[in-house]
């Protein structure tokens, strides 16, 4: 059961329901996901809407990769919701269905292309420790230099404000969806 108030039209402020509309006419065609809770504080909402936007949209990583990323962070905090999200933008992004089990189960994908490597090695050190190794760093930083580790942290660290706050507002699956994680 959801724990934060559903705001509605009628108990919006108008700040409120600014930062709603503008979210639910963008490329995310509504509020759902973190959205209701984030928007009891609207300029907060807006500005991680910003935010995400550029790391869903606008980033240089293709989505096989990005959403690669976004599937470790979802695993790491268990954040169902996050996962059945974008578990099917990962395949449809061009991630082998193999490589998303083998991050759902928290299991180290094999047979994966040196890219998804550089980014599986960064985004699970980096959940694991909040840092990664010299290894990690240089591989990602050949494959993607500098604006690119950059633009990886962003991912890892958008999802997860994403992840922890779906799984404090307890926002559930659809009916009928089953846990990816098994809980």
């Amino acid at each position: 059961m959801p724990r934060f108030t559903t705001l509605t039209p009628e108990t919006m402020t108008a700040r409120q329901r600014e930062v709603a509309e503008h979210i639910g006419a963008g490329a995310r065609g509504g509020l759902r996901g973190p959205f209701p809770a984030w928007l009891h504080s609207p300029d907060m909402a807006d500005a991680l809407q910003r935010a995400g936007r550029f790391m869903r949209w606008g980033s240089s990583f293709p989505a096989r990769l990005s959403e690669l990323a976004i599937l470790i962070t979802a695993k790491r905090y268990r954040a169902r919701y996050e996962w059945f999200a974008h578990h099917p933008l990962a395949l449809e992004g061009g991630l082998r269905p193999e490589i998303a089990e083998a991050v759902r189960l928290g299991q180290p994908p094999a047979d994966m292309a040196a890219d998804e490597v550089a980014v599986y090695r960064f985004c699970t050190e980096l959940h694991a420790d909040g840092d990664v190794s010299d290894a990690a760093f240089e591989a990602a930083k050949a494959l993607f230099g500098e604006p690119g580790i950059v633009e990886l942290l962003g991912i890892c660290g958008y999802y997860t404000a994403v992840g922890l706050t779906l799984n404090v507002a307890r926002v559930p699956l659809p009916e009928g969806t089953p846990d990816p994680f098994g809980d």
